[in-house]
């Protein structure tokens, strides 16, 4: 039985290179080192660190953006086990250390089977004006995951929920534990700092390692995509640019390979099944939204598995948040997209980004898990109830916030079309059959068409300002339908 973590938590993992300001002593917990807020980008930090941050500015200054590779680095957090924990004092905490840039963070363990009873707590210090942000606690992440009798849930990491911070440059931790100090840690308890890199970086053919390779043009993300298709550099010749291609071919219907954007349309017929084929006797469904491709926000195809997972049809649609900050705006949206997939797929151990598609604050409509967003691909964003449904998550914290009412609309149009391609009413209910979790798997289980997280595991997800906003959405997906 998959552990559940006890309290609300953040996460992630990879790879690492961290650059502390001292090295904690052998078996002893680091010190809690206060690092200056800075009034300036480079009086704190290691030479070599403020020279390759100057020569990152200079090169934004010349070329109107900053050119560098998405990366993953760890922190262990091994140390952070002193008896000490319960009361977040020196024993339970990191200490600020200075790191190379990054934008979002997590907290991720070997086994997903452990369980993580300590709340966790972050503060980053803001690359742009030098300033501290006060403590936030992370948030669980255990029930946004593959099911667990699926071929991807095997083997994959225990973690929390990633947090979005914006461009940082130093980093605290602290522990408190959730049952008076005496739960081990989890192994290989590591803090994850991912640097989405740049658009244009992250749309290059690369290694699984994640080094960028040469070749790509500077005018986005689809340039790859379509040097692919004139066999220029980074096309299906070197290996690598193959999986750009077939990702995009699988929207073929709706728009031109490489496209980064498929355009919205006026209502069409419903379709039969995902895979094709129309009824003409079937109501209208909603209108499609435009919706920007994996090739619009920057996807790395070389990251992800080869090859694309179905289910037999959708039957619902699950909502979620992210669980991470509000505070990005709508231009930055596709860095965090990014960032999420760099998260699922090279810190989780994740075949692609759990969600079939992503809303951001603005009502954008993003593709999420590469196979179509036509088709009945399967997720990993519901534990238990990832077969036969789809993956709505919504860029943000919903908890005490509400969403905004762009967002709320965005979600709604892309429900009234993709469940109106499988002829379902938003307002109805229908019967999913549970993979594990809250129910037994194989256990049939009555549920809305459009349905919160919450309604399929014990989660708080996706907040209950957005949970209450379900009622809405339902009916102005059904009037998106004409129902």
């Amino acid at each position: 039985m998959r552990a559940l973590l006890a309290a609300t938590v953040g996460s992630l993992c990879t790879a690492a290179l961290i650059v502390p300001l001292a090295q904690p002593a052998a078996a002893q917990p680091a010190p809690a080192v206060e690092l200056p807020t800075r009034t300036d980008t480079t009086s704190a930090v290691p030479a070599g660190l403020a020279a390759s941050d100057a020569a990152t500015r200079a090169r934004a200054e010349s070329a109107g953006r900053a050119e560098r590779p998405a990366r993953t680095r760890t922190l262990p957090l091994s140390s952070l086990s002193g008896k000490d924990r319960a009361g977040l004092t020196d024993g339970g905490r990191l200490g600020a250390r200075e790191v190379t840039p990054f934008s979002m963070l997590g907290v991720v363990w070997d086994d997903a089977e452990q369980e993580l009873a300590d709340h966790v707590e972050v503060r980053t210090r803001s690359g742009a004006d030098g300033r501290w942000t006060g403590w936030t606690e992370l948030s669980h992440h255990a029930t946004d995951a593959p099911d667990p009798t699926s071929a991807e849930g095997g083997g994959t990491r225990g973690s929390t929920a990633p947090l979005w911070v914006g461009e940082s440059d130093a980093v605290d931790v602290r522990l408190a534990s959730g049952n008076g100090g005496s739960a081990a840690l989890p192994d290989g308890l590591r803090l994850a700092l991912i640097d989405p890199g740049t658009e244009a970086d992250s749309a290059r053919p690369a290694s699984r390692a994640g080094h960028a390779a040469d070749g790509g043009g500077r005018s986005g993300p689809g340039a790859v995509l379509r040097a692919a298709v004139d066999g220029k550099p980074g096309g299906p010749a070197s290996g690598l640019g193959g999986q750009a291609v077939a990702s995009s071919a699988m929207n073929s219907q709706f728009a031109a390979l490489g496209a980064e954007r498929i355009p919205p349309e006026a209502p069409r017929q419903n379709l039969a099944a995902p895979q094709g084929g129309t009824d003409t006797n079937a109501a209208p469904i909603g209108p499609r939204p435009g919706i920007v491709t994996r090739a619009g926000w920057g996807a790395n195809e070389s990251w992800r598995e080869p090859g694309f997972g179905y289910t037999t049809t959708v039957k619902s649609a699950f909502v979620h948040h992210t669980a991470e900050s509000n505070n990005y705006t709508c231009a930055q949206a596709p860095s965090v997209i990014r960032s999420i997939y760099q998260y699922h797929v090279r810190s989780l151990g994740w075949r692609d980004i759990g969600y079939n598609f992503l809303v951001d604050k603005c009502g954008q409509i993003y593709e999420g898990r590469a196979g179509g967003v036509a088709k009945a691909v399967l997720g990993a964003h519901t534990y238990g109830f990832n077969s036969n449904t789809t993956g709505i998550a919504v860029l943000g914290s919903f908890g005490s916030t509400a969403p905004p009412k762009a967002a709320v609309e965005g979600v709604a149009k892309l429900i009234a079309w993709k469940l109106g391609l499988h002829g379902l009413n938003p307002v109805g209910s229908v019967t999913l059959t549970s993979g594990g979790g809250k129910w037994p798997a194989g256990t049939k289980v009555k549920m809305r068409a459009v349905a919160g997280h919450r309604d399929g595991f014990a989660t708080e997800c996706p907040g209950a300002k957005l949970y209450a906003k379900l009622p809405e959405i339902r009916t102005l997906a059904a009037r998106l339908q004409g129902r």
